[in-house]
């Protein structure tokens, strides 16, 4: 098959969420299918690019570059036009002559948006069969983080939006020939946008279980890490939350623990955390993450505000990580509490389990490879990608069945 995959942000190397779950889909169906890829980039990407072209047939890209300007003038025509800010935003022409060129030259047999942002582009290449590849129900991630906020405009903003976005995903669900979710729960969540039942094709985010080999800790391993993109609201609140109501509760049972906290451009209010904390580090991006993960007796994750699944529980668990995180944060991976992971989403039971394992190594070891366990059987890119190749065949469930 002839396929143009679109995708929002390019998909090397993987070091993001969304970047992880696109990149081994692409390795899987390069295998098979001849891809074109379509990708807005940031500043000079052309060594990525080359890194791509080893997997894929062609790539083309277009640079895209957020400017206040730009995003106050697209949220001034989600006013007029009643579209999701979200949406206005990532509309660009030079995106769509892109990809009118590309459909005119050459006939593809499927049109695969990556992510809600693409579908307004691969509707327009007209001969094609169209796959919705949802990361998550953006819907209902803005409705859960709005109701973490306190009132004022941003919170308004985000409840206008949703609101909006929710109609957007159900008027795509149901134009697009394809659609696959991550989890049971979005497949619920966009079927609620749509007003009836969507038979979406669930395929997990996955790993690459190669990439992400078993780390072995040290002995005497003893901090808490955190990793995650620091810029992204949601993981901004939840370290929030657990630097003021969970980390106290460890210090005070512990205190010598050390909390490294991993991810790019941690706001002001985050790195304030590594001069007023002796406790507390804040590295920003690490490159090479290693000889801190190597120091980790406990990763968390503490999320109140997601959609989808969560790359770095995954990646976690294949390095045999153990992990604590709340009921949102592993929402979508088929997991069990005191199994693969302990599930905490009060501050007293997060900081207890915490506490636990890292005084019980041992209970944190096979915690650890239960986790790397499940990943190996159902994670795997090589295992949970191949219904792709009934959908990419034109072999589909039927779409909606109304209410």
């Amino acid at each position: 098959m002839r396929a143009m995959i679109l995708t929002q942000v390019l998909p090397y190397p993987p070091d993001s969420g969304p970047k992880v779950k696109t990149w081994n889909v692409i390795k899987y169906l390069s295998k098979k299918h001849d891809l074109t890829l379509v990708s807005f980039t940031r500043g000079d990407q052309s060594k990525e690019i080359e890194c791509l072209k080893q997997v894929c047939a062609r790539v083309e890209a277009v640079s895209i570059r957020r400017t206040i300007l730009h995003e106050s003038m697209a949220l001034v025509r989600s006013f007029l036009n009643g579209q999701p800010w979200m949406m206005t935003r990532d509309d660009r022409a030079t995106m769509r002559h892109l990809v009118d060129r590309l459909a005119n030259e050459n006939r593809f047999d499927v049109a695969h948006a990556d992510q809600m942002n693409m579908a307004q582009y691969a509707q327009r290449v007209k001969t094609a069969r169209k796959l919705m590849d949802a990361h998550n129900a953006l819907w209902q991630l803005y409705r859960r983080l709005a109701s973490t906020l306190g009132r004022g405009p941003r919170r308004w903003m985000l409840e206008r939006d949703w609101k909006l976005m929710k109609r957007y995903e159900g008027n795509v669900c149901r134009q697009f020939d394809m659609v696959t979710v991550v989890s049971e729960e979005d497949r619920l969540a966009l079927s609620e946008a749509m007003g009836g039942i969507l038979n979406a094709t669930i395929i997990p985010i996955t790993v690459d279980v190669d990439e992400f080999p078993v780390i072995e800790r040290q002995p005497n391993a003893n901090h808490i890490l955190s990793i995650g993109t620091m810029y992204w609201p949601p993981n901004i609140e939840g370290m929030l939350w657990f630097l003021k109501e969970v980390f106290p509760l460890i210090q005070e049972k512990i205190p010598d623990v050390q909390f490294d906290i991993v991810g790019a451009r941690p706001p002001a209010e985050i790195q304030a955390y590594d001069g007023m904390n002796e406790g507390v580090h804040v590295h920003g991006y690490v490159s090479d993450p290693l000889p801190i993960i190597t120091q980790a007796g406990v990763m968390v994750v503490p999320l109140h505000a997601a959609s989808g699944m969560r790359v770095k529980i995954l990646n976690a668990m294949s390095q045999a990580l153990p992990i604590v995180t709340t009921t949102i944060g592993c929402e979508g991976i088929d997991v069990e509490h005191d199994r693969h992971l302990r599930i905490a989403d009060t501050p007293e039971q997060f900081s207890n389990d915490v506490i636990d394992l890292l005084k019980s190594p041992d209970k944190a070891r096979q915690l650890g490879w239960a986790g790397r366990e499940l990943i190996e059987k159902e994670y795997d890119y090589r295992i949970a990608c191949r219904p792709l190749d009934d959908l990419y065949s034109g072999i589909t469930p039927s779409k909606i069945d109304r209410v």
